[in-house]
């Protein structure tokens, strides 16, 4: 089921989700209708906050494979590498784009959809979608990652969407 994509306005997306303490059907079907809603938005990540679900759940599809892997629990153990600047979007976000500085790897380990503990070590679009998921479940959206006077350029855009998320049922 695709459900309705949390806006920005909408204090979910400044919520810390909590973790799943249980892998059951539950949480099975959130992470089916996330990819569903995910693919549906032309989205390659979505975390739980952005459908309005405050559990660890991210689901993304890996860039070099175009599969889609449903992650919960994922932490990011270690980032290293320089800094590298590249525009990112949100499908919470709509229309909003911005270069954004993240550590060019990452090493994550979450557990899949059978409860299995996995490990990533990525790098490029792989490391930069892991942390712009796991940001959204500590309450963390990439604009708060820009430079003050970045942010004053995108104030105008980021009220238009906050109304929107006021205004749609």
């Amino acid at each position: 089921m695709v459900r309705k994509i949390v806006l920005y306005g909408n204090p979910l997306l400044r919520e810390k989700a909590q973790p799943v303490t249980s892998i059951d059907g539950r949480i099975v079907s959130i992470l089916q209708d996330m990819e569903e809603t995910m693919l549906a938005s032309s989205g390659i990540g979505l975390a739980g906050n952005q459908v309005g679900v405050l559990l660890r759940l991210v689901t993304l599809v890996h860039p070099e494979q175009q599969k889609v892997l449903h992650l919960i629990n994922p932490e990011i153990v270690e980032k290293s590498g320089d800094g590298e600047l590249q525009e990112e979007g949100c499908l919470s976000l709509p229309g909003l784009y911005a270069k954004v500085e993240r550590p060019e790897k990452t090493f994550v380990k979450a557990l899949d959809i059978n409860g299995k503990e996995i490990q990533i070590a990525a790098e490029g679009l792989l490391a930069r979608i892991l942390q712009h998921e796991i940001d959204h479940l500590n309450g963390t959206l990439f604009i708060d990652r820009l430079a003050p006077a970045r942010r004053l350029l995108i104030n105008g855009k980021l009220k238009q969407i906050a109304r929107r998320e006021k205004e749609e049922p």
